[in-house]
């Protein structure tokens, strides 16, 4: 599995109670989301990375979770074009960042949708979900320019599927060809030549996890997923994630690992 070196964040500002949501869970402390965004970014310095954390903007209350604005090989640089809107908007001011460490920074462009949230790159063979937010032509667009790039591409309608807002809402790349599945994930064909490690239910939120270098971020409180993970010679490092969760964010959101 790739090692990762850099990382760019958005902290949260002052209208990010104001973004997209469907939890139920209640407005969000920025105060304290603020204190676990801090710590994220600490927990990616301490597995080695280089972190790149931009200001945050009024203007777009999920600009956080900079995931779903582009997606990052070693080749190239793709930026997407979020499929809500109110952020498609967020896309300039990660390009203009993405110019000052790619070479090559291409674009995806109407009627293309796609969030990054729905990209899951499993050692060079990206499963894109077709979603709410992911258009058919978006999916076809992006696994157009990966095959253009020479990795292998797969899509996965999961448009029926309750409870996945994205398709990494349910699913992460642990390396090692292992998948760490939620329950409601579909038993689809493609997803059969990985190993599935099983989120019980009850901690389907921890199927969002991150490997990074040699450790596995996962939302905290979800012991047995962090046992099963210990289990498995991964080292889980929980973090705090009670404030996104409520904007229906994830660990994988909050950064672009590159």
């Amino acid at each position: 599995m790739s090692r990762f070196a850099r990382a760019i964040l958005r902290r949260p500002g002052p209208t990010f109670a104001n973004g997209l949501t469907e939890s139920g869970g209640g407005a969000p402390d920025l105060a304290r989301a603020l204190g676990q965004h801090g710590r994220y970014e600490r927990a990616l310095e301490d597995c080695g990375l280089t972190v790149t954390v931009l200001p945050a903007d009024e203007h777009y209350p999920d600009g956080t979770f900079v995931e779903d604005t582009a997606i990052l090989t070693p080749l190239a640089a793709i930026v997407t074009r979020p499929g809500a809107p109110s952020r498609q908007g967020e896309t300039e001011s990660i390009e203009r960042t993405l110019d000052g460490f790619f070479k090559t920074v291409l674009r995806l462009n109407a009627p293309a949708t796609v969030d990054g949230g729905d990209v899951c790159e499993c050692d060079g063979h990206f499963l894109i979900g077709v979603s709410a937010r992911t258009n058919e032509a978006g999916a076809q667009a992006l696994a157009g320019i990966l095959g253009d790039l020479g990795y292998r591409a797969t899509t996965l309608d999961i448009r029926a599927t309750k409870g996945l807002l994205h398709l990494k809402t349910g699913i992460s790349y642990l390396g090692d060809g292992r998948l760490a599945t939620a329950a409601s994930v579909p038993d689809v064909e493609v997803l059969r030549g990985f190993e599935r490690i099983a989120v019980e239910r009850g901690e389907g939120y921890a199927a969002n996890c991150v490997r990074v270098n040699d450790r596995v971020l996962i939302a905290e409180g979800h012991p047995r997923f962090a046992d099963r993970l210990a289990g498995l010679g991964y080292d889980p490092l929980p973090l705090e994630m009670s404030e996104f969760r409520k904007m229906d964010g994830g660990l994988s959101c909050l950064s672009l690992r590159f």
